[in-house]
This record gives C-alpha cells, structure tokens and sequence, in this order.
C-alpha cells in the first residue's frame, strides 16, 4: 500500500495533520537535495583546482628532473676523472715500485758479482802468493813490487768505481723519494701562482705564451733532466716542405727515441668561467672554454712534429696546460676531450700528469746510466782478468826461472861444500897448514861443508 492509499484510510480528522507532515518531509527532501546540490558543485571546483595545481607541479617537475639528470650526469664524469686519474697514479706508481725493484735486484746482483771477483782475486792471488810468495819476496822483492804496482793501482781503482756507484745509487734513490715527496707541494703551488697570474696575462697571447713556456721549463728543472743532453729547448726543424717548425721542448728518451712536448694557455675564456656571476655566464664561459682547449688540440695535430726529419718522435705529443684547474674544468664540462686527443694521437697533461712522467723518463735515464755504469765496470773487470792472467803466466816464468835457479844454486854449493875434496874443505886445509887469511870463511859454510880429516898436518922432523 502507498503513502496517499494509507493516508485515506484515516480518520478525517488526522488528514490535515498528515498532509502536514507529508508538507515537512517534502520540504525537508527538498532541502536535503539542495545541500547535496551545493556540495556537489564545490566538491567539483576543489577537484578542477587540484587538476590545475596537479599540471602545474607536473610542468615544474619535469625542469627539476632534467636538472637532477644533469647534475647526475656530471656528478658521474666527475667521478669517472677521479677514477682515470687515480688508475694514471697508479700505473705510475706500479712503474715506479717495478723500477725500484729493478734496481733492489740489479743492485744486488752486482754486489754479488762484485763480493764474487773480489773472493776470486783474493783466493787466487792468495794462492800464487802462498806457492811463490816466500822465494820470490826474498830475492826478488824490487821485482815483484814492480809487477804488483800496475794490477795495485786498477784493483784500487775498480774498487773505487764499484763505491761510487753504490754511493750514487743510494744517493739517488733517497733524492727521488724526497723529490716524489715534493711533487703534491710543487704542483699545488704551481696551480696558486697560475691563479695570481691569470688575471695579470689576461688577454695579452704573447705573455700567456711565454708565461707557459716558463712554467714548462721549470717542471723541466725540477724533474732532474738535464738541458742539452735529456731534453732540448726551441729546436729549430723543417719539415718536408722546408717550413720551419719549432716546437717548445723535444724530450730525448732512450733507446734514441724522442717525445715533443707543445706548451698552451687559455686563461680569457677560463678566467670569466671562474668569475661569472650567474649560471648562464658561467656555462657560456665553460663552453668557450671548451672550444679553446679543442682548438688547440687540432692545431697540434695538425703540425705533426712526428713527420718532420731527424726526429724519431713517438706516436703522440704532449699538450701542456699549465693550470690544472682549467684542464679539470675543461675534461668535466666535456670529457670526449681525451678520445679526441687520443684520436688526434695528442695527450693533454696538466703540471701533477707532466711532472710525473718526466721524473719517470728521468728514472729511466738513470737506470740507463747504470747500466752503461755496470757494463763498464764488467768491461773493467774482464780487462783486469786478462792482465791477471798475464800475470799469473809471468809468475809462472818466474817460478820455473826460480827453480832452474835453486837447481843451479845447489849444484854450486854441493861443488862447493860436498864431497870429497870439495872447495871448502882445500881452502879449510891451506888455513890449518897456516897461510894466513885476511878473514876466515863464515862459520854456516863451514858447519855445512863435509871437512876432511886433518891429512896435511905437519909431520915432525919437517
């Protein structure tokens, strides 16, 4: 039954209160239905604001995840550098703990070889000494003093040879640590005084140019090499075409190798990159910068100094940075820089990279040296065998020239003391009979010499 049906079966006198109720509860629905109304609509703005808001966080967000991305992008290359530039130290390193053992063993060795010569000389001089020695020390000491003079003075002299390498090894191997020791303070102040004179040599090229051609020199200076002999200054070369090419140092290797080493500065570019006061200038600084570096590796290259005649350069040429904080900056806003240099056949070193490597070149000199040092003291050795030998076929002569002598010797003294009617006992018996002597014979001839018995004594009556 329906709401009207119900209300018709009651008593007329509840009708109109009926209808009133039924009046408020249509009212009261309408009401409701008018709240809901509202809500509705507000509920519909407040979710067409968060539609706006929610773009508009979207369209922010995507910048600050491109930004993210970059700054992880170069957070990797830069740890990539440290990574390249912490494998560079310590290739360096490996050579350098291989070098030293190197010359631990060579050390040895010659130590070794030379306590060996040393015993050799001493058991063979000793034994030609103990079998020859007495007689010969004897009667032939002026001699023997002559002979031993010359082989005295080469023994004193390899033994001489032998402590000053030992002394200039030692000598050297504490000036490279204490020169590797010096190497971080070297290079930091190198970066300082190239900071205090980016600013003085800002865009005069001139004295950029010389002020890296100095820089270079010094690194030269302190790696040990030496000018005119190790490495050599503005050489003056012509290539194929007669064009005069002068690159700023040709590092003499060995083995007759050579390695060039090209000094540039580009301080206009990096010098706004380190001032720039907003974001965009400092990028657009970097990028020049960039470009800087790049141009000078292609015009590098493109005078290929391994072509010209009399140079026996590697397959590679050094470009020298003398800042280092602008190499770093340069490889960290593009670090394709080393596959292009490397493509170029170009290495690009700041002052710590360089310095490095020249005081290996200048360890592998050294090492060379001594090398030259042991082969002329095994020369010298090998020269001091054969005069031995010649000595020792001397004293040979002279031992059997010794004995044919002893031999002779003894067959005089026993002419002379045995035997019957030998000549001691005949002079002996013209002394008993009384002929007088100026001075007797000396008592050992006598003692030695076989006297007969008195037979010429005078007989009585005579």
């Amino acid at each position: 039954m329906n709401l009207p049906a119900a209300i018709l079966h009651l008593p007329p006198l509840v009708w109109p209160v009926a209808f009133l109720v039924l009046t408020v509860l249509f009212l009261l629905a309408l009401l409701l239905v008018w709240r809901r109304g509202g809500q509705l609509s507000r509920l519909r703005q407040l979710l067409s604001e968060s539609q706006h808001q929610q773009a508009r966080l979207q369209g922010e967000r995507e910048p600050l995840q491109r930004q993210l991305l970059q700054e992880r992008q170069q957070l990797d290359e830069a740890r990539q550098l440290l990574q390249q530039r912490g494998e560079q130290l310590a290739v360096l390193q490996t050579r350098l703990d291989e070098q030293q053992r190197e010359n631990r063993e060579n050390r040895q060795l010659l130590v070794q070889a030379q306590e060996q010569l040393r015993q050799q000389l001493r058991n063979l001089a000793q034994d030609i000494l103990d079998e020859k020695g007495r007689q010969f020390e004897q009667r032939h000491s002026a001699s023997l003093q002559t002979l031993l003079s010359p082989l005295r003075e080469q023994l004193q002299e390899f033994r001489r040879t032998i402590e000053t390498v030992h002394t200039d090894e030692v000598r050297e191997r504490v000036s490279l640590k204490q020169q590797l020791e010096q190497l971080h303070q070297q290079s930091q102040r190198l970066n300082d005084e190239a900071g205090q004179l980016a600013r003085a040599l800002k865009g005069d090229n001139r004295q950029q140019g010389s002020w890296g051609e100095l820089v270079l020199e010094r690194l030269l200076e302190q790696s040990g090499l030496r000018q005119g002999s190790e490495y050599e200054l503005q050489s003056s070369l012509r290539d194929a075409d007669q064009r005069l090419q002068r690159p700023d140092v040709v590092v003499h290797l060995p083995e007759g190798r050579d390695l060039v080493i090209d000094s540039k500065v580009s301080l206009v570019a990096f010098e706004r990159y380190c001032n720039a006061a907003d974001a965009t200038s400092r990028e657009q600084s970097l990028r020049e910068h960039v470009a800087a570096v790049r141009q000078h590796i292609g015009g590098l290259a493109a005078k290929d100094y391994s072509a010209l005649p009399g140079l026996r350069s590697l397959d590679f040429v050094l470009l020298f940075l003398p800042i280092e904080a602008a190499l770093i900056a340069a490889l960290q806003a593009d670090p394709a820089l080393f596959d292009l240099a490397f493509q170029r056949r170009v290495a690009v070193v700041g002052p710590t990279t360089l310095l490095a490597s020249l005081r290996t070149i200048e360890h592998l000199w050294r090492y060379e040296r001594q090398n030259q040092n042991a082969q002329a003291i095994a020369s010298r050795a090998g020269a001091i065998h054969d005069k031995l030998r010649g000595f020792v076929a001397e004293m040979e002569k002279i031992g059997v020239q010794i004995a044919a002598l002893d031999q002779s010797y003894q067959s005089a003294m026993g002419r002379l003391c045995l035997g019957k009617g030998n000549l001691i006992s005949q002079a002996q018996r013209f002394v008993d009979l009384g002929v007088k002597v100026a001075k007797p014979l000396p008592p050992a001839i006598l003692e030695r010499a076989e006297l007969e018995p008195a037979e010429i004594e005078p007989e009585a009556g005579h």
